[in-house]
């Protein structure tokens, strides 16, 4: 930096000497030039203020590169672009283009396009504009989750659409007060997950089963499907009755009671709610127990997987008496409000 102080100084004092003192001035400094330029290396290194100071000179006067010794004139000309680059990016560092949208607005786009992957930013924004917001289509557009691969469903969604036209049956044993064993009979619809049917026999046959089918489905309205373990006890007139009401038989691997999940679930509902608090008298007392059941659970109990709703819907009652519904002789107690009038 002192070294180009004097260098600037000293170029102001040339402007009071003589014509005759510069040219001799400039001929010694050429010479000496000259010297060094013999042992000098090929590249000669530069500071950014001397590059300043040579990029300022060539804008007073271009001809000052038919002078230059230690540069070649092309490289003042790359810095002097350089330096016009650099001036007006800094020019442009405040662009003034469109506002941004605020971050839960973006949050927003992103959830709407994360959980229907099939729509596209035109769905998108005809459902933003629905919900009073006012954002331009190629703003949903830039906000939208990347999807690298086709969009797909979940499994949840293609299950859940499957639902209306499936349903499962199953048999669990009880022991009785004389220790011996009752077999109970649940058929599940899994569209509400709605317990439809309970049976309850001491011997379990085919033909006892597909009685019991008849029974829980009307011929008009019998499920697509139905679910099934490998029982003996599902035997030929069993599949029978199913082929006749036009229901298709999906039995479970071997061994694989996670693929009636819903059933299974159902039986151990029954068992903590209800069977592990009782000693079970005769068939009767099963049968009548299963049934009350089936009615508690269908309108009173709910489940996590409606968003805590019963499967026959139970509205919300906001007012009235707050009242409790013994079940099971005390066993559970339901609350309900009742009109005072």
């Amino acid at each position: 930096m002192v070294e180009t102080l004097k260098t600037v100084l000293s170029t102001l004092f040339l402007l009071f000497q003589s014509r005759s003192r510069l040219q001799v001035e400039i001929l010694v400094l050429r010479h000496q030039l000259i010297v060094l330029r013999r042992g000098a290396p090929k590249r000669v290194r530069l500071r950014a203020v001397d590059r300043l100071l040579f990029v300022l000179l060539y804008r007073l006067w271009h001809g000052i590169l038919d002078s230059i010794a230690v540069i070649q004139p092309d490289t003042i000309v790359r810095w002097h672009r350089s330096g016009f680059r650099a001036l007006w990016r800094w020019k442009s560092r405040r662009r003034v283009g469109r506002p941004g949208i605020a971050k839960d607005m973006r949050d927003l786009i992103r959830e709407i396009s994360r959980v229907n992957p099939l729509w596209g930013a035109p769905r998108i924004h005809g459902e933003l504009l629905k919900l009073g917001i006012d954002v331009a289509q190629s703003t949903v557009a830039k906000y939208m989750s990347r999807i690298r691969r086709p969009p797909s469903q979940s499994w949840r969604t293609f299950l859940y659409n499957h639902a209306e036209a499936i349903a499962s049956i199953d048999l669990f044993v009880v022991p009785t007060i004389t220790f011996g064993m009752l077999f109970g009979f649940v058929v599940l619809h899994h569209g509400r997950r709605r317990l439809v049917h309970v049976g309850v026999t001491a011997h379990p046959t085919a033909e006892w089963i597909s009685h019991q089918i008849s029974e829980a489905f009307p011929w008009d309205r019998a499920p697509r499907h139905l679910i099934r373990d490998r029982d003996c006890a599902f035997g030929e007139a069993f599949k029978q009755r199913l082929h006749a009401m036009g229901i298709r038989d999906r039995p479970t691997a071997p061994r694989s009671p996670w693929q009636n999940a819903y059933v299974e679930r159902l039986i151990g509902s029954i068992r903590r709610d209800c069977l592990d608090h009782l000693i079970i008298v005769d068939e009767h007392h099963l049968r009548k127990l299963l049934r009350t059941y089936a009615a508690y659970y269908n309108r009173l109990r709910t489940h996590l997987s409606f968003g805590k709703d019963t499967p026959l819907g139970r509205p919300v009652q906001s007012h009235g008496v707050l009242c409790r519904l013994p079940q099971f002789g005390g066993l559970h107690h339901a609350f309900v409000r009742i009109s005072s009038w």
